[in-house]
């Protein structure tokens, strides 16, 4: 595994990503000769994304689940702002 300083990387990004994409191999970058970052070639999911989770099954949507509650309507649009008080 290659190692570089972060000077080194400021100046050649550009060729340190080309030798990553093309051995694969990462290369840590280095600040006061300790490491603190790794540049790594990305790695695309080739498997399909799936659907569901850990809710799937578990929840059924009513078919009333939008219907207007006339009650509730009601109560939202012909209540006072400010009810009187008691």
């Amino acid at each position: 595994m290659r190692i570089t300083n972060i000077s080194e990387a400021k100046s050649s990004l550009s060729h340190l990503i080309k030798v990553v994409q093309e051995t694969g191999e990462p290369i840590i970058i280095g600040k006061a000769g300790e490491p603190v970052a790794i540049l790594s070639a990305y790695k695309r999911d080739s498997e399909p994304r799936q659907l569901g989770g850990s809710w799937e099954g578990k929840v059924k949507i009513h078919k009333d689940f939008d219907a207007i509650d006339d009650e509730i309507n009601d109560l939202f649009y012909n209540s006072p702002l400010f009810p009187e008080k008691s």
